[in-house]
Formats: structure tokens, C-alpha cells, sequence
């Protein structure tokens, strides 16, 4: 039995779809499918129930996943060690992270990464949506805020500060903005989850926490048309610090009331490296990992 057929098989089952394993390995749909029906013809057992809408494993092709996907598992990372014992890092690195972190913090660095080791290929997919790795043969993502429970492993990455900005433009013909009650009395652009669109919170260096109702004619799921919006002078925005660091430094935008630590949701928050939990991680994502950290760590 070839091992790569059961390779395909593993990922058809997380994936529940012969166009998505076949376009992740650039390869015909139908050659995945057929590989499949001669697995199953070896085997002599249905695997997989096929309909025009999904694809989902039989009860005997689930029993049969469980088994031959911690073999599967055990094949790759034996030759994942094998390869980097013996080679520089090379192959595929897929990596997910939000679009406006992805496109401000990891994109800049790519072509020092490229020419620092030629022969990986990066894939990046940036999205908002929380991606499931294993399902997506994602090897590392970067997600924001607080991490859920999970079997993922995670590593912090850096802190994410944020700061409630405006354009100069905007400060000047608004309503003065000397404590954060005054907020309440502002346009505030706002991100559509919960906290976010509803309330911010201050804290002053005492530690003590004032609550403010923010509302707006505004609400986007960007945080870099939010960053745009603010620049164009439409009110006040809650943007992470990463963000916004060089449009402060260009003075773009201001930080209002920095004397406050603010937030949304929780003050103690970061940007985290996040893989699949596993005891061996391949070379080619801790050395994507040390440089991440390299260049953007505080």
C-alpha cells in the first residue's frame, strides 16, 4: 500500500473535499478521487460517502483514519527529521495570520526571509477567520488577543498595546478630550466584536478602570479601514500599536489621552505563534519562528 495514497486519504477526511486536498498539491481532482476508489478497491470497504453536496467518511473509513493517521503522522515527522538533519530548510511553509497584521508586521519581512533561505516556499493566507490548522495543513499561524483552550501549542510573540487615536484635523474641530468620559461625547469608529463596537476601557496608573459607552456612525471589520478612516478625520479610533506606530510618528494620527492604558477586552494581550501540538516542529517553522520573533519582538 502506498503511502502517499494514504497521505491523500488522511487530508481528504480533514479537508472533506477532493477539490481542496487537490488544489493544496496543485494536482487534478479527479486524480485524488481515483486514488481514493483504488484504496478502497485494495481494501475492499467504502470510505468515504460521496454526494453531490459532501464527501464524509463511512463508519468504516472513520475507524480506519483514527488508525492510519497517527501512522501517517509518524511518517512525516520522521522524514521531517531525517530532512533537516541533513539539509538546509526548504519545501512549503504555510502560514495564516489576521489580514491587517499579516499585511503590516509579516509581509514587510518576507523578502529579507526569502533571501535568507532561498529554497522555502512561504504561503501565506491572510485571513479574519480562525483557520483549522490540521485541516488546512497550516503549519504556523499568528492570532491575536486571548487564546482559547486547545491541543495547539503556543508561543508568545510580543504584547499588543493599544491606543485611542484621531487624525490632527479631526482634534481640532472636536469637542476637547481631557478625560474618558469625554469619549462618549465623539464619533468613535468601531470593530464589530464584542466589546469592541459598545465599550472601551481605561486604565490610569493607579490601576483604577473607567468604562466608557462608545458609539459611531461607523463600524468596519478592518482594522486597517478603521486605521484609514481615522486618518481621513471621521472620529476617533481603538487600533493596536503596531498599526499605527509609524502614522503617529508622521503625525497622521494622534494618541488621545495617552496617559491611560486602554483597551477593548483585556489589557494583558499579545500577538501569539500558534502550531499544530506535536512532538517534533519541523525546522522550517522554528526558523520562521525565531525570525518573527528576531524582528518583532519588543
Amino acid at each position: 500500500m502506498d503511502v502517499s495514497t494514504l497521505q491523500l486519504f488522511v487530508e481528504v477526511v480533514r479537508q472533506g473535499s477532493f477539490a481542496a486536498v487537490a488544489r493544496d498539491r496543485q494536482l487534478d481532482p479527479s486524480s485524488v478521487s481515483r486514488a481514493i476508489a483504488n484504496l478502497e478497491k485494495e481494501l475492499g470497504v467504502r470510505l468515504l460517502q460521496r454526494t453531490t453536496r459532501q464527501l464524509s467518511p463511512t463508519e468504516a473509513g472513520l475507524t480506519y483514519f483514527e488508525r492510519v493517521e497517527p501512522l501517517v503522522e509518524e511518517l512525516q515527522q520522521a522524514l521531517a527529521v531525517t530532512t533537516d538533519i541533513s539539509q538546509q530548510p526548504k519545501g512549503q511553509l504555510r502560514v495564516t495570520a489576521s489580514v491587517s497584521f499579516g499585511l503590516t508586521c509579516i509581509v514587510p519581512l518576507l523578502p529579507q526571509f526569502a533571501a535568507q533561505y532561498p529554497d522555502l516556499t512561504v504561503d501565506l493566507l491572510l485571513t479574519d477567520a480562525v483557520v483549522d490548522l490540521l485541516a488546512e495543513r497550516v503549519d504556523l499561524a499568528v492570532r491575536l488577543g486571548r487564546l482559547a483552550d486547545s491541543t495547539l501549542m503556543a508561543q508568545r510573540l510580543m504584547p499588543t498595546r493599544y491606543s485611542v487615536c484621531a487624525s490632527p484635523a479631526y482634534l481640532r474641530q472636536a469637542a476637547p478630550l481631557q478625560q474618558p468620559q469625554d469619549v462618549e461625547h465623539h464619533n468613535c469608529l468601531r470593530f464589530p466584536l464584542a466589546g469592541f463596537r459598545s465599550r472601551w476601557r481605561f486604565q490610569d496608573h493607579d490601576g483604577g478602570l473607567t468604562e466608557v459607552a462608545v458609539s459611531g456612525r461607523t463600524v468596519i471589520s478592518s482594522a486597517i479601514a478603521l486605521q484609514q478612516c481615522a486618518i481621513a478625520g471621521m472620529g476617533l479610533a481603538l487600533l493596536p500599536h503596531w498599526l499605527i506606530e509609524a502614522d503617529i510618528q508622521r503625525g497622521d494620527l494622534v494618541r488621545v489621552l495617552p496617559e491611560y492604558a486602554v483597551t477593548a477586552t483585556d489589557f494583558n494581550t499579545a500577538a501569539w505563534l500558534v502550531y499544530p501540538s506535536r512532538s517534533y516542529v519541523p525546522r522550517k517553522v522554528r526558523v520562521f519562528i525565531d525570525f518573527l520573533k528576531a524582528a518583532l519582538m519588543d
